[in-house]
């Protein structure tokens, strides 16, 4: 008995009509083929767009970490570690603050201007100079708290120093000076002030003696207040 396969009506018609040729996939199928590669190569644009766009996020916003004053820090004051803060910024070329990697060295220079907290530490506000001049001599001058104004004293600000002594009747002897060292606070430091050359000796002499008065200077552009007595006009207080 013969088992052979009769083909169908349909199959053999496609098989007249192609020569006998095999037929080929249709076009949806060969769109169904190519569907998955496609979608694969957009998943890996999108991610190199992604990572293109990352990286230029990161060189064009980059952080960086500088110093910033912690707190106010007075003309000529040397900075200490507690006066500074590390900030991270973004990276720009117009602003040179100096780099939180160079702590060690800010620390100990002196303030070339008065700096204020919040702002960013610049090469500018740094100096490893005294602020007295060159030539002029430093004494040291033995105070207790009632000598000194109530404020304080900040190195490099401008003073006047009055000699308390008998003066025979005239008015109180006074001399500028700048303060370059200050000693620990309490009842009883030593200063160091900058005086020229000519009035070192009598300076030392007030010193020894121990009658003198420190009192701020004047402001540039501005008077003395009227509130303060004259020390000529409290004579109890020379004593």
């Amino acid at each position: 008995m013969d088992s052979r396969t009769t083909p169908t009506l349909g199959t053999a018609a496609a098989s007249a009509r192609d020569g006998g040729r095999p037929t080929a996939p249709s076009r949806s199928l060969r769109s169904r083929r190519r569907r998955p590669a496609v979608l694969a190569m957009s998943i890996a644009l999108i991610a190199a767009g992604g990572l293109g766009g990352a990286v230029l996020y990161n060189s064009t916003g980059q952080r960086i970490a500088v110093l910033a004053l912690a707190r106010d820090v007075p003309y000529g004051q040397p900075l200490t570690a507690q006066d500074l803060v590390v900030a991270r910024i973004a990276s720009d070329p117009a602003l040179a603050p100096i780099s939180a990697s160079d702590l060690s060295r800010a620390v100990g220079r002196r303030a070339t201007t008065d700096l204020h907290r919040g702002t960013l530490l610049l090469a500018a506000d740094l100096t490893g100079a005294l602020v007295v001049q060159p030539g002029m001599q430093e004494v040291g001058l033995p105070v207790h708290a009632g000598q000194l104004p109530a404020v304080g004293l900040q190195l490099g600000q401008q003073i006047e120093i009055v000699q308390l002594g008998d003066s025979g009747g005239g008015a109180p002897q006074t001399m500028n000076a700048v303060v370059a060292q200050t000693g620990k606070g309490g009842d009883n430091q030593v200063i160091d002030v900058a005086v020229p050359p000519a009035d070192a000796v009598k300076l030392a002499q007030w010193a020894a003696g121990g009658k003198f008065q420190i009192i701020l200077a004047p402001k540039a552009g501005g008077a003395a207040p009227s509130s303060v007595p004259s020390p000529a006009a409290s004579p109890s207080g020379s004593a």
